[in-house]
C-alpha cells in the first residue's frame, strides 16, 4: 500500500524544514489546511471517498469527500496537531494516517493510494512532526514553530528575538529593536495576532508594536511567520512584511506552566575595550504563568497566559571623563555643574541630575476560548490586555545630553477583543467570519512635570537639554480600531476559489502641541546665564488651551478580493487574484481660507474615495520529490502610519498657531530678564514665554517660522510592486562525515516603489541655482508655509538575495545557516511621525527632491547561524538543551554632510533648515577648486587628508552620495542553556535556564561591539555657507563628527537566569 508519496522521507526531515527560515508560507491566516490526492493502484482518482480528519488533542472532526479529480481540501484547521486521517471508499481497504501536523498558513500535501479490497482497517503511523517540505505557499517568507520559540536565545521574550534568525530580517538593537525586513522601513510592517492586525496603527513606535513591548505573552504563541511577499490576496495592510502570530489553544488535557527570571547590573558587563564603564544599579524580574484545558470535554476549551515585568531603564550617557558607557565628548562635569547651578539659582528650576536608572513595569494577559460547536463549525474568542511603560530619552545622539527631568515616560494601555467563526458548510464550501475591537490609550509625560519649558543650550558642538521635552508638553493619544473580516472558500474540481471582504475603521483623538510651554534656544552657556535666547518657539490654540488644538478624525479601509488557486497536473499550482482597497471618511481638516487663496486649492481634503487595485500571481512547481520552484509578482499596499494623516488635522493654522523670537526681539527686548517683560501670573522665564508670543497666538497670527501641514489633493495610495523567484531542494549527500539530508533554500526578491509617500515644502518655487548651477535654490512666494504629504514620481528599487542550508541529526543536534544580500533604495526614509521631522531627516542636495539613494534601513550583507542541541546524557530521562545564535551584519549606511551656518539656509529661504546638517558634502577637487572657499579652515591639509582617509576624494567636484558609506561589521553570539529536572508529581518537569546576550563580549570585552552613525545617519564634516554672490561654498570649522559612536546597551554582555515549571 502506498501512502503520502515518499512520506517517510518527508517526516525524517520535518524539523529540519521547520528550522529553515527561508521556507515559503501561505496566507495571512490563523489556520492551516490539508490537501490530499486520493488514487487507486492504477493512478486513477478515487471519487467520493470519505475523509475524516480528527484533531487528536480535542477530538474535533472534519468530514470531507473527494472530488471527481480525487482531490480533498480541508480548510480552517487548527495550527499544530497531531491530526489523524481516515479514508474510506466502497471497494477499497480503509486507510488511516496518524501524526500529521499543520503549520501556520500552510497546506500539508498528502498523496494516498488506496488498495482494493474490503478488509480490516490498516493503521499507518507516521512518527515525528509531519511537516511537508514541499509546500503550496508562494513567496519568500520565514516560519518559526513552537520548538524554535522555546529553544532560541530569546533574552527579551519577544518575537524580535526569533525572527532575526532569518538573515533578511534585521532587528535594530540600537533603536528599540525595530524589525526591518529586507531593508524596508519598520513602520511599513504589520503585526497580526490570530488574524487581526495588532501593530502600531498610529505610527509612533519604531518597534512596530502598539505598546512599549510585545503586547502579548511570549508563552501564548504557538507559531509565527514573517511574510515578505505572499502572493495571496488575503494579505493587506503592509508593504514591507507581515509578522503573523497565532496563539495556543486548550485541549482535552490540562497543561500549564510557571516561569520566573531575573537580571541585574551584577549580571551585566562592566568593561568595554579594556576600559571600565560605570553602570547604573538595577534589578529586573519577570514572572508569569499559562494554563489550558477543557471546560467541556471535546467541546469547549480555554487557554490563559499572564506575564508581569518589573525592571528599570538604565541610561549610559555622561560627561566626558565620567566613565559612562557613552561619554559626550566636549561636555565636561564642570559644564554640567554650571548649567545646573544657573538653572536653580537664576531660573528657579531644578533640572534634575545625571540620568542613571528609572523603574518601569509591564503587565500582559491573554485569554482564549475555543468552542467545537460540531463537526462543521468552530468558534474562537481571544482577549488581550497590556499595560506598560518605559522611561525614554528624546534626544540621544552622540553629541546630545539630557538632564534627568528632560526624560519622559512612554506608556500605553491596550485592550483587544477578537472573535472568529469557522464553518465547513459542504465538502466544497467553507467560510470564516472574524470580528475584532482594539482600544489603545497612549501616554507620554515628562519626568519633570513642573511646567518648565524646554531649554536647549549649544556649547562646543553639543546640545544640552533641560526642562520638559517640547514634544511632551501637550501630548495625549487615544484610538480604537474595529474590523470585520468575511472570507469564503469554494473547491471546484482542481480549483480552490477564495473571496472576501474586510473593513477596518480607525478612530483617533490626538493632542500633540509642541512648545505649548515653550522652547528656548541658547547659543552658549553664557547666553543661558544672561537669558539671551537665539530662538524661542511657542505654539497653542488661540484659546490658549492646548486641548482645543487636538486632532480628531476617523476613516475606514475597505477591501474586496477574489482568487483562484489552480492545481494543474505535474505538481504545478498557479494562484491568481485581485485585491482592491479603498478608503472612506467623512472627516476633513478645518479649511484655512488664507491657504485656499494662496495655493488655489483647499487644505480640507482626505483619502475618501481613494483606492488601489492590487493584482497578484504566484506559481509553484513541485518538480520532483527533492526540488520545488516558486515565483510570483504582485502589488502590495499599507503600513503608512496614520500619524502622517493626523498632522494635517492639527497643523492647519486654524486650530493651532505659533510664534517665535521675532515677536520678542521685535518688541525691543534682548534678555528674558529685561524689565518690562510680562509673564502670565507672574511666572518667570521658562515657566512661560513672554506675553508678546502669547498675544500673537491668541490673535491667531502665526509667523513664518512655523508650518502648516496638508495633504496633496492629488495624493494616491502608495504601494510596492514585488516579484520573486525561489527554490527549495532536499540534498541527500553521500559522503563520509558530512553525508546526510540537507534542506537548501534560495530566494530572490525584487521591489519597486509605486507612488511612495514623501514630504515637500509646498510653498517653494525654484530660483536661480547657486555655485555654478550645482546647488538648487528656492524662494517662498506663498503664505502660509506648508509641508505637503504627497507622492514621489521616482521609483526606488530594492533587491534581496537570500540562501539557507539546514541539517538535523538523530543524536539531538540541528542547525541552520543563512545569508542575505540586500540593496534597498528609497527617496525619503520617512523616519518620523512629524511632518517637519520627515522633511528634515534625509541628507540631500535638493531639499524638495532628495532623489533615490540607498535606504537608511539597508543592511547590505548579513549572516546568521542557529544551533540547537538536546540530550539526556547529563540527567537520564531529563533533557539538557543548548541553543546558540550567531550573527554577522555589515553596518548601517550613513552620509557625509555639511552644516548650514551663517544665519540662513544654503537652499535660500528655508528657516526649517538653518543650522542643519542635512546638506550632502561638496568634495573639492583641491585647494584651487573655484566652487569652494577654504580660507576659513585653519588646517586645509588636515581637511584633505580626512577626505582621502574616508574615501570621499573619489567624489571630488561633486557631492558625496547619500548613504554611500557603510559602518563596520557587528558580530556577536547569544547562548541559551536549559536543564530539565524532576517536578513535584509524575509527568511534571522543572527547568533551570540561563540566557547570555552577547556571549562574545563576555569572552572578550573587545568583541561584540556595535558602532553606527547616530540617527538619522548623518556625519557632519564642516560648516558651510554661500558666498555673497552665491558662487561658492564657504567652509569653516572643520570638526568632523564621530562617524561610528558605540551603541552602549548592545555592546555589553548581559545574563538572565530563570526557572520554569511545566505540567
Amino acid at each position: 500500500m502506498a501512502l503520502l508519496k515518499n512520506f517517510a522521507r518527508s517526516a525524517s526531515v520535518a524539523a529540519l524544514a521547520a528550522l529553515a527560515p527561508v521556507a515559503a508560507v501561505h496566507a495571512q491566516q490563523t489556520t492551516g489546511s490539508i490537501r490530499a490526492t486520493i488514487t487507486d493502484p492504477s493512478g486513477a482518482p478515487v471519487v467520493s471517498a470519505n475523509v475524516t480528519i480528527i484533531h487528536e488533542p480535542t477530538g474535533s472532526a472534519t468530514v470531507v469527500q473527494s472530488s471527481s479529480d480525487g482531490l480533498v481540501r480541508a480548510s480552517n484547521l487548527r495550527v499544530g496537531g497531531p491530526y489523524s486521517l481516515t479514508v474510506t471508499a466502497p471497494g477499497y481497504r480503509p486507510t488511516r494516517v496518524e501524526g500529521v501536523s499543520i503549520n501556520l498558513g500552510e497546506s500539508t500535501d498528502l498523496e494516498l493510494t488506496l488498495e482494493s479490497g474490503a478488509v480490516a482497517e490498516d493503521v499507518i503511523v507516521v512518527t515525528g512532526s509531519a511537516i511537508n517540505v514541499v509546500e503550496t505557499a508562494i513567496g519568500p517568507n520565514a516560519t518559526f514553530d513552537l520548538g524554535t520559540l522555546q529553544n532560541a536565545p530569546a533574552i527579551n521574550r519577544t518575537l524580535n528575538d526569533v525572527v532575526r534568525i532569518d538573515p533578511r530580517i534585521y532587528v535594530d538593537e540600537a533603536d528599540v529593536d525595530g524589525i526591518q525586513c529586507a531593508g524596508a522601513n519598520s513602520r511599513f510592517n504589520s503585526l497580526t495576532l490570530d488574524g487581526v492586525r495588532l501593530n502600531d496603527a498610529f505610527g509612533l513606535n519604531r518597534n512596530g508594536f502598539p505598546t512599549e513591548r510585545q503586547p502579548f505573552s511570549y508563552d501564548a504563541i504557538e507559531q509565527v511567520a514573517v511574510e515578505l511577499a505572499p502572493y495571496d490576496v488575503y494579505y493587506g495592510g503592509f508593504s514591507a512584511c507581515n509578522i503573523n502570530a497565532v496563539t495556543k489553544s486548550g485541549t482535552n488535557e490540562f497543561h500549564g506552566g510557571l516561569f520566573y527570571d531575573f537580571t541585574s547590573d551584577d549580571l551585566r558587563g562592566d568593561s568595554r575595550e579594556g576600559n571600565p564603564v560605570e553602570l547604573a544599579e538595577f534589578e529586573e524580574e519577570r514572572w508569569g504563568f499559562n494554563l489550558s484545558g477543557p471546560i467541556l470535554r471535546d467541546k469547549l476549551f480555554f487557554f490563559v497566559a499572564y506575564e508581569y515585568q518589573e525592571g528599570a531603564n538604565t541610561f549610559d550617557r555622561g560627561p566626558e571623563g565620567s566613565g559612562a558607557l557613552n561619554e559626550v565628548s566636549g561636555f565636561t562635569q564642570a559644564m554640567f555643574d554650571e548649567i545646573r547651578d544657573i538653572a536653580i539659582n537664576q531660573y528657579n528650576y531644578d533640572p534634575g541630575t545625571l540620568p542613571t536608572s528609572f523603574p518601569n513595569e509591564d503587565e500582559k494577559l491573554l485569554v482564549k476560548l475555543d468552542w467545537e460547536i460540531n463537526n462543521n463549525h468552530r468558534a474562537t474568542f481571544t482577549y488581550n490586555y497590556n499595560d506598560g511603560f518605559n522611561i525614554s530619552e528624546s534626544d540621544g545622539d552622540a553629541n546630545e545630553f539630557e538632564f534627568s527631568n528632560h526624560l519622559y515616560e512612554r506608556g500605553a494601555e491596550l485592550h483587544s477583543y477578537t472573535g472568529a467563526l469557522f464553518s465547513q458548510w459542504t465538502d466544497n464550501f467553507s467560510t470564516e467570519v472574524r470580528l475584532s475591537y482594539t482600544d489603545l490609550d497612549n501616554r507620554q509625560n515628562s519626568v519633570g512635570q513642573d511646567g518648565f519649558g524646554e531649554f536647549r543650550i549649544f556649547e562646543g558642538g553639543n546640545t544640552i537639554y533641560i526642562g520638559e521635552d517640547d514634544s511632551r508638553q501637550s501630548n495625549d493619544l487615544n484610538y480604537t480600531v474595529e474590523s470585520v473580516i468575511l472570507r469564503g472558500n469554494y473547491d471546484w474540481n482542481n480549483h480552490a476559489l477564495s473571496f472576501g471582504f474586510e473593513r477596518e475603521t480607525f478612530d483617533v483623538y490626538n493632542l500633540f502641541v509642541q512648545h505649548s510651554i515653550g522652547q528656548f534656544d541658547f547659543s552658549s552657556i553664557d547666553d543661558f546665564r544672561n537669558g539671551t535666547p537665539s530662538g524661542i518657539d511657542y505654539e497653542n490654540a488661540p484659546s490658549l488651551d492646548p486641548i482645543d488644538a487636538a486632532g480628531e478624525f476617523a476613516y475606514s479601509t475597505n477591501s474586496l478580493y477574489a482568487q483562484d488557486e489552480w492545481d494543474l497536473l505535474n505538481g504545478i499550482v498557479i494562484t491568481a487574484g485581485l485585491r482592491y482597497d479603498w478608503y472612506t471618511s467623512d472627516d476633513l481638516p478645518a479649511e484655512n481660507a488664507d491657504f485656499l487663496a494662496s495655493y488655489g486649492y483647499t487644505n480640507a481634503n482626505n483619502l475618501d474615495g481613494e483606492g488601489l487595485l492590487q493584482p497578484r500571481v504566484g506559481v509553484q512547481w513541485d518538480v520532483n520529490d527533492q526540488l520545488t520552484l516558486r515565483g510570483g509578482f504582485g502589488l502590495f499596499s499599507g503600513g503608512n502610519p496614520n500619524v502622517w494623516l493626523t498632522n494635517n488635522y492639527q497643523n492647519d493654522f486654524v486650530r493651532k498657531f505659533g510664534a517665535d523670537e521675532d515677536a520678542f526681539y521685535g518688541a525691543g527686548f534682548t534678555s528674558l530678564f529685561d524689565p518690562g517683560i510680562v509673564y502670565p501670573d507672574g511666572q518667570g522665564p521658562g515657566y512661560s514665554v513672554p506675553s508678546q508670543l502669547i498675544d500673537a497666538v491668541a490673535a491667531a497670527d502665526s509667523v513664518s517660522g512655523f508650518e502648516m501641514n496638508n495633504l496633496d489633493p492629488n495624493f494616491e495610495i502608495p504601494g510596492e510592486w514585488k516579484a520573486s523567484l525561489g527554490a527549495t531542494y532536499l540534498l541527500d549527500l553521500a559522503a563520509p562525515f558530512v553525508g546526510g539530508e540537507y534542506v537548501l533554500n534560495a530566494d530572490f526578491l525584487y521591489t519597486r516603489d509605486h507612488n511612495a509617500a514623501t514630504i515637500i515644502r509646498g510653498d517653494f518655487e525654484p530660483s536661480t541655482p547657486a555655485v555654478g548651477g550645482l546647488f538648487p535654490q528656492y524662494s517662498s512666494p506663498r503664505s502660509p508655509n506648508t509641508l505637503t504629504l504627497t507622492n514621489t514620481d521616482l521609483e526606488a528599487e530594492s533587491i534581496s538575495l537570500s540562501f539557507s542550508v539546514s541539517r538535523e541529526y538523530d543524536f539531538g543536534l540541528d542547525w541552520v545557516f543563512g545569508y542575505a544580500y540586500n540593496d534597498a533604495e528609497d527617496v525619503n526614509p520617512m523616519t518620523s511621525s512629524v511632518a517637519f521631522s520627515n522633511y528634515t531627516s534625509p541628507a540631500f542636495v535638493d531639499p524638495n527632491n532628495p532623489g533615490i539613494a540607498t535606504s537608511n534601513y539597508n543592511i547590505e550583507n548579513r549572516f546568521t547561524f542557529l544551533l540547537n542541541y538536546e540530550t539526556d546524557w547529563l540527567v537520564p530521562d531529563y533533557y539538557t538543551s543548548i541553543g546558540l545564535f550567531a550573527l554577522a551584519s555589515e553596518g548601517r549606511p550613513y552620509s557625509y554632510t555639511m552644516t548650514s551656518r551663517g544665519g540662513g539656509d544654503l537652499s535660500g529661504f528655508n528657516p526649517f533648515l538653518s543650522d542643519s546638517d542635512n546638506y550632502l558634502l561638496y568634495v573639492p577637487t583641491g585647494v584651487s577648486d573655484p566652487n569652494v572657499d577654504l580660507s576659513g579652515l585653519t588646517d586645509v591639509q588636515a581637511f584633505f587628508d580626512y577626505l582621502d582617509a574616508e574615501g570621499l576624494s573619489e567624489y571630488a567636484g561633486g557631492f558625496a552620495p547619500r548613504n554611500g558609506f557603510n559602518g563596520g561589521w557587528w558580530t556577536k553570539v547569544d547562548l541559551r542553556f536549559e536543564q530539565e529536572l524532576p517536578g513535584l508529581m509524575e509527568g511534571h518537569r522543572t527547568s533551570a535556564f540561563l540566557v547570555i546576550d552577547n556571549f562574545t563580549n563576555l569572552l572578550n570585552d573587545e568583541w561584540g561591539i556595535l558602532r553606527e552613525a547616530s540617527f538619522p545617519r548623518r556625519v557632519s564634516v564642516v560648516d558651510s555657507r554661500l558666498s555673497g554672490d552665491d558662487s561658492q561654498f564657504v567652509y569653516t570649522n572643520f570638526n568632523p563628527e564621530t562617524k561610528d559612536p558605540v551603541v552602549g546597551d548592545a555592546s555589553i554582555w548581559q545574563i538572565r537566569v530563570g526557572v520554569r515549571y511545566e505540567f
